[in-house]
């Protein structure tokens, strides 16, 4: 059986503008590989958003990372203050990986 590894899976969907900052915080917490993936738009709190490619106004990116359950820790403890008065949407979640080293 293929052995598997206990790793954080972090997810978080912002303001295409915050992106930069948002990967400084998470290079600060240890975590320096990621995935940016774009998004077409959705509906939350404020109403309906979708992916303005004229403008890049109400563009929004998912920065999805895994990484170890220290990392993740520190990256909640950067970013927390920011949830709230930059309406990011962050989540967290356990997974099992192959290969766990590449994600310390």
């Amino acid at each position: 059986m293929t052995e598997t590894i206990h790793r954080r899976r972090i997810e978080v969907l912002a303001d295409e503008p915050l992106i930069p900052a948002i990967v400084a915080l998470a290079a600060e917490a240890g975590i320096v590989h990621y995935t940016l993936l774009p998004t077409a738009g959705g509906a939350g709190a404020h109403g309906r958003w979708r992916d303005d490619q004229l403008s890049g106004a109400t563009a929004k990116v998912m920065l999805l990372a895994i990484t170890s359950q220290d990392h993740a820790a520190a990256f909640i403890d950067r970013l927390a203050p920011l949830l709230e008065s930059h309406h990011l949407l962050l989540m967290c979640s356990d997974v099992e990986v192959v290969r766990g080293r590449k994600f310390d």
